[in-house]
């Protein structure tokens, strides 16, 4: 692959299954799940190109890390990586989302005010040579090599072979914003679009109120979500994500379940004010509103009593809401409503973020 060849060709980013645990045996590089944009990076000759995980152009979005990439890496280089908005908290996942923006102008206010960042952890492509077929564990050295001098807002990610540190990670990083720790085969070429690597997150359990649903893209006849609740110290009801981890035939069952509680839901339903207060203050999160991220989507909702209560399993709070949909667990039947509160949630320590860009720990 020559260098001038590089911005021709997109690549699929290598892909991670979910595991219950970290893998105790066999050769695993082990290193830190980012909470972030996936990107990779083709340095060619005259250019910069950033790729999302879908194949799309990250460059308007990103001014700040394009003039990063063409300054400091060298022609003919490709590496996949994270983008991240790092802050004194920890990473800030909302104030990266806010970077998909159609005007360029509200783009480079926030490239001064929140700039980027991006966390590499493999070299594809090192002068116009490819790696893929690499090792990975030959890939992580020339990346270490590659970025030995690197500083803000270029970074390589940590990375460790001592499964009990690893552990640690898991434990601790979360304190600053990520989610979880990769495992990759130290003998395992580059497979773009292959779920390849193992991931473990963090699994967590919360009854939540069942407070609406939204319809399957199928029909009126099969439930596509459960909008979930929880009460703050206030006894604010607010939406804080939802489930929708059903089969086909338990969405129907759903729908013919939920029914009756659909009568009268309107009469007191504590969101149903949201197409006012859509725009203003996050004094209570509802269901619903429109944004630059609905754009296309039918954001439409069914409301139901304030009556039920499940348990669902989901691994990141980002601040008051759940980072990704959960999983739905089961029916809670003895537990009321109003003790679906957030105090139920565990609290996370929280952790430098720069003792994740340096560890403290240079075991590997």
């Amino acid at each position: 692959m020559a260098s001038t060849d590089l911005l021709l060709c997109p690549i699929e980013p290598v892909l991670a299954k979910v595991a219950e645990e970290l893998p105790a045996g066999g050769d695993f590089l082990f290193e830190p799940k980012w909470d972030g944009f996936r990107a990779i990076i083709f340095r060619s000759a005259r250019e910069v190109l950033i790729q999302s995980r879908d194949g799309k152009s990250l460059d308007r979005y990103f001014p700040d890390l394009h003039e990063v990439f063409l300054e400091h890496l060298p022609t003919g280089c490709v590496l996949d990586g994270e983008i991240v908005i790092a802050t004194p908290g920890g990473l800030d996942f909302d104030a990266l989302q806010q970077r998909i923006h159609p005007a360029a102008s509200r783009i480079a206010r926030l490239a001064s005010e929140t700039p980027a960042s991006f966390v590499a952890f493999d070299l594809l492509a090192l002068e116009g040579r490819e790696l893929m077929s690499h090792p990975q564990g030959e890939r992580r050295l020339l990346l270490e090599a590659l970025l030995a001098t690197a500083e803000p807002p270029l970074h390589l990610t940590p990375m460790t072979i001592d499964r009990s540190l690893a552990l640690r990670w898991l434990q601790d990083f979360e304190g600053a914003g990520l989610d979880g720790v990769i495992a990759k085969p130290i003998d395992q070429p580059y497979l773009p679009g292959k779920r390849a690597m193992l991931k473990v997150k963090h699994v967590r359990t919360a009854d939540c109120v069942v407070a609406g649903f939204r319809w399957h893209k199928s029909g009126r006849d099969a439930v596509g979500s459960l909008l979930l609740g929880l009460y703050d110290e206030r006894d604010v009801l607010h939406h804080v994500g939802m489930t929708s981890s059903f089969d086909m035939a338990t969405r129907k069952a759903l729908a013919r379940e939920l029914e009756p509680l659909r009568e009268r839901a309107l009469e007191g339903h504590p969101w149903v004010g949201w197409e006012q207060t859509e725009g203003q203050n996050d004094a209570q999160r509802m269901p619903g509103a429109r944004s630059r991220w609905s754009a296309g989507k039918n954001l439409s909702w069914e409301p139901l009593r304030i009556e039920r209560v499940c348990e669902v399993k989901y691994d990141h709070l980002q601040r008051d809401r759940f980072r990704h949909a959960t999983v739905f667990l089961r029916w809670r039947f003895d537990k009321p409503p109003r003790e679906c509160r957030y105090d139920q949630l565990e609290s996370t320590p929280p952790y430098e973020l720069a003792h994740v860009f340096r560890p403290v720990s240079a075991d590997r």
